[in-house]
């Protein structure tokens, strides 16, 4: 009977990680991250170089049409695309618990049961923040993460 009730024991400690739900939940250290990032759209230009200073690049990326093109900063931190004086996009490598090459079992699992799966890409939407927000991450042919993005879906 004890040797029963031990394994049943090990058993439950072995699958409770394993557990969908466990992947989902966030340490207080990675919730903290993850508002810190997403609190990065919005910024003013002034709060962007006092933060991280000097840019290590700064390149236009050019949109389809002449009023969609920006100026993108980039830092260590992620690429910061910028339209007049605020940050309203941020190309990161890792947020929320995704990362880059991470499979999209993965980023389905970490991000919950309000991801939607558009096929190349999933998107997540943000809330707590002065303007609404997406989280959106880009799949490659074999199905892995090659870009993660926040960004105001209001513009």
């Amino acid at each position: 009977m004890m040797r029963s009730v031990q394994c049943l024991l090990l058993l439950l400690i072995i699958s409770f990680p394993l557990s969908p739900h466990f992947a989902t939940k966030l340490s207080a250290q990675e919730l903290q991250g993850r508002d810190e990032q997403l609190s990065f759209v919005g910024m003013r230009l002034a709060d962007l170089f006092a933060r991280f200073g000097t840019p290590s690049t700064v390149f236009a990326a050019r949109g389809v049409e002449s009023w969609q093109d920006d100026v993108v900063f980039q830092y260590p931190a992620g690429e910061f695309y910028v339209y007049r004086d605020r940050v309203w996009q941020v190309k990161l490598t890792s947020v929320c618990g995704v990362s880059l090459r991470d499979s999209r079992r993965v980023a389905l699992l970490t991000l919950g049961d309000e991801v939607q799966d558009k096929g190349d890409h999933l998107l997540l939407p943000q809330t707590g923040a002065a303007w609404p927000l997406m989280l959106r991450v880009n799949l490659d042919n074999a199905g892995n993460v090659a870009a993660i993005y926040v960004y105001r879906s209001d513009y």
